[in-house]
């Protein structure tokens, strides 16, 4: 039995990842619906697109829930001084059983109507002013009457009335379908492509079949568990935070990339293995994890020498 120490750390560690992944997924659900609803609100002609309901929010947000979380626990492990082969055991069983129940929840919800609808649009009145890429519009009428007369205000050049907004010098000014004001950061934006890429992978896996959904989802979780080492390349645990935060990005970029077709087909031709596509990622991940397991035991070794 290991000793009553260890067993509490290892309580805690569970605790802390539980914890961490219920409160990141419910979060990341409710910021992903209220982006949503504005957005929805703000698009111009009011009420043009429909909003997002939660099931297809907590997909999209599943993968932020599964990085995040075990991000968090390999630095809380790290801090407490949890070896790593416990570490990884746990975020493995740990992720892959939250992974899995979340997405069968999320897939059972997503075939009954959706519990949260979009709120109902609000009507722009007379004097509404957009504002989008430093062009500013002021409508003259409700915003329901795309082809109302408005003032156009453009950098470098003088007010424009618009009485009729149609015609060949006026096509440009058209109101467009698209949420006005976003000054997002590019790397948001990237971040947020990548994100979505990973949570239509899952989807569409779990719609192939169990396995093909449960094998990706396993090999990742792994290959993030199998990082554990990055927490203790230095004694600040703040910037192994950072610096880890730095290699999950990277491994979010490498699974879009290995996604592909002509990755995966480039692949399976090396490899000259009659398997599924869909388990050539996974066998990517596990071969990427041994690897990093490998690397790790050295270090472990050859640390332990030379201490003694």
């Amino acid at each position: 039995m290991l000793p009553l120490k260890r067993m509490k750390k290892l309580a805690r560690l569970i605790l802390f990842f539980s914890i961490s992944f219920v409160v990141i997924f419910a979060a990341a659900i409710l910021l992903r619906l209220l982006s949503s609803w504005i957005d929805y609100i703000r698009v111009i002609p009011l009420g043009s697109r429909p909003g997002e309901d939660a099931a297809e929010a907590a997909w999209k947000v599943l993968p932020i829930a599964v990085y995040s979380s075990i991000l968090l626990a390999l630095s809380y492990s790290s801090r407490r001084n949890i070896s790593i082969p416990v570490t990884i055991i746990c975020i493995l069983v740990l992720g892959g059983g939250f992974s899995i129940g979340a997405s069968l929840g999320i897939s059972r919800v997503g075939a009954l109507n959706p519990a949260l609808k979009p709120v109902p649009a609000m009507q722009g009145k007379a004097g509404l002013v957009l504002s989008q890429s430093d062009n500013i519009m002021v409508l003259l009428k409700e915003s329901s009457d795309i082809r109302g007369p408005r003032v156009v205000s453009i950098p470098g050049r003088p007010l424009i009335y618009q009485e009729v907004p149609l015609g060949p010098n006026n096509t440009i000014l058209n109101l467009p379908d698209l949420p006005f004001g976003d000054d997002t950061p590019w790397f948001v934006r990237s971040l947020n492509i990548d994100f979505s890429l990973s949570s239509g992978e899952l989807k569409s896996r779990l719609g192939e079949g169990f396995y093909f959904f449960a094998a990706y989802i396993i090999s990742l979780i792994l290959l993030l568990g199998s990082l554990r080492f990055i927490m203790e390349l230095s004694k600040w645990h703040l910037a192994n935070l950072f610096l880890g935060a730095l290699v999950f990005r990277l491994i979010l970029l490498l699974e879009t990339f290995l996604n592909t077709r002509e990755i995966n087909s480039l692949i399976a031709s090396l490899m000259k293995i009659q398997i599924p596509s869909l388990y050539i990622t996974p066998m990517v991940f596990c071969a990427l994890s041994i690897l990093i397991l490998f690397y790790t035991l050295l270090t472990s070794i050859a640390r332990r020498s030379r201490d003694e």
